[in-house]
């Protein structure tokens, strides 16, 4: 199915000019973030919170993830782009809340050990990295779906959809690994 010309931004390229704008500055904005010598005081505890409310938002993105998926597999695009769309602002809205977190306290060192350290870090480490790629092509999937242009937006899901539910699941993963280890 060909995309609707009036539903075509006139200036396509400088839509897709933000896309990988964005995509290059939100993790190098996280990565200052994350590792910049002192925190940002925020005058208040709540920030503490934060972290198990991420794990709530990455639970909720997960099951709207799979919901999208089963939806498109029924061929059930209103429903499909609704639980999508819900996915895609419970990721702006957890990217806002861990931005705020890491800014305002200090990273917690995960205390397993053994085989149990090993598997954090793998799941830790690869949930990084694919959290850090995956902007990219979710934020293209969603502007080629939202446009109409589904010839591009079923080649880019193929990549984004897979990598965007694997950093959802490892996240809430994760989060339940270190938050035994949380001081706050």
């Amino acid at each position: 199915m060909q995309a609707k010309q009036n539903n075509l931004p006139k200036n396509e390229a400088k839509v897709k000019g933000w896309l990988i704008g964005i995509s290059v500055l939100i993790p190098v904005v996280v990565a200052v973030l994350i590792f910049m010598p002192s925190k940002i005081d925020l005058g208040a505890e709540w920030v503490y919170f934060l972290p198990h409310l991420n794990a709530v938002i990455n639970s909720a993105a997960t099951l709207a993830l799979i919901a999208g998926l089963v939806f498109i597999k029924q061929g059930n695009i209103a429903f499909h782009r609704a639980f999508m769309t819900v996915a895609f602002g419970l990721g702006a809205i957890f990217l806002v809340s861990y931005v705020v977190y890491h800014a305002a306290a200090e990273s917690t060192s995960f205390g397993g050990e053994g085989a149990i350290r090993s598997i954090y870090y793998f799941l830790l480490i690869t949930h990084i990295i694919l959290a850090a790629v995956a902007l990219f092509p979710i934020l293209f999937a969603y502007y080629y779906g939202y446009t109409e242009q589904y010839a591009k937006h079923r080649k880019v899901v193929k990549f984004a959809y897979p990598i965007w539910l694997y950093v959802t699941v490892t996240g809430v993963i994760v989060y339940f690994m270190i938050s035994p280890y949380y001081l706050h």
